[in-house]
């Protein structure tokens, strides 16, 4: 089956909308009949589609009830949800909660992740996620634990029903983030991940030197009914990229870290190893 033209926007739209309508307590043709539209076109905007003006989708929005903030963030994305990539600036720091990942987390099929200098994202501890927070220089100290909370949450969303491939580079698996303990403790979450059935884990030897993944970290997400979507995080901003001819690029990086890396099989090994080390330090 063709996947349905879609964009990351259209779809975070079409989530909002939806969302409004829940929090309204109105179902679709409700809406339709306040308003005095066709159902058509609720269900268009319930899709991410377009087919409506500003003041359309303004009218809904109070019909709805919708909070000002809410109302502002769905009326700026509306006249852009054909647009293919997304680069969202954050000012200062990032914000706890990264509504865009998070929508489309929820409709991912598999998740493909390589980072070049810590354990992804979605394979961290807490306590090694709270050390990764608290050396930031941008996070507030008042949301450490809201932002360790919000990252493990990320994990849950993927933690079935979705195949899940990470690359790590080794040099991640020595980095001592929070001590011996938090070390060791990471170490074994890996362990007990990389037996998971739907979960690979690769890491890709020091000694390859030079590799495709240096450009940085990426986790690629893929869709049963949309097309394959990169997000790429920096200090204070989120990339989300769609472009076909990108993700091509990505898909090309991800078949090399796969050939430059260990076996499953290799790569738990030296995870259980290390693990086994700092054990015995710890102890």
């Amino acid at each position: 089956m063709p996947k349905r033209i879609s964009t990351a926007r259209g779809r975070e739209f079409g989530a909002g909308i939806r969302a409004a309508l829940t929090e309204a307590g109105l179902t679709s043709r409700d809406a339709a009949a306040i308003c005095e539209w066709d159902p058509s076109k609720v269900s268009d905007m319930t899709n991410g589609k377009g087919g409506v003006s500003q003041l359309e989708v303004a009218t809904f929005l109070g019909v709805c009830r919708v909070r000002a903030a809410e109302l502002a963030h769905l009326m700026s994305l509306h006249s852009d949800t054909h647009i293919r990539g997304w680069w969202q600036q954050h000012g200062v720091y990032a914000p706890v909660w990264l509504r865009t990942l998070v929508e489309h987390l929820k409709l991912a099929k598999t998740v493909t992740s390589w980072h070049t200098h810590l354990i992804p994202v979605f394979l961290r501890e807490a306590e090694y996620v709270l050390e990764v927070q608290h050396a930031s220089a941008t996070a507030p100290r008042e949301e450490l634990q809201e932002r360790v909370q919000a990252q493990l949450a990320l994990q849950e969303l993927i933690k079935y029903g979705v195949n899940r491939t990470f690359y790590i580079d080794e040099s991640a698996l020595h980095r001592k983030i929070g001590g011996f303990e938090a070390h060791s403790k990471q170490m074994m979450h890996l362990v007990r991940m990389a037996n998971l059935p739907n979960v690979t884990i690769k890491v890709l030897p020091s000694s390859r030197g030079a590799h495709a993944g240096l450009a940085g970290p990426f986790t690629r997400l893929t869709f049963d009914q949309y097309e394959p979507l990169v997000w790429v995080e920096a200090e204070n901003s989120s990339l989300f990229i769609e472009s076909q001819d990108a993700i091509k690029g990505y898909e090309k990086v991800i078949s090399a870290l796969e050939e430059a890396s260990l076996s499953d099989a290799e790569s738990l090994e030296l995870i259980a190893s290390l693990y086994a080390e700092t054990k015995d330090s710890y102890a």
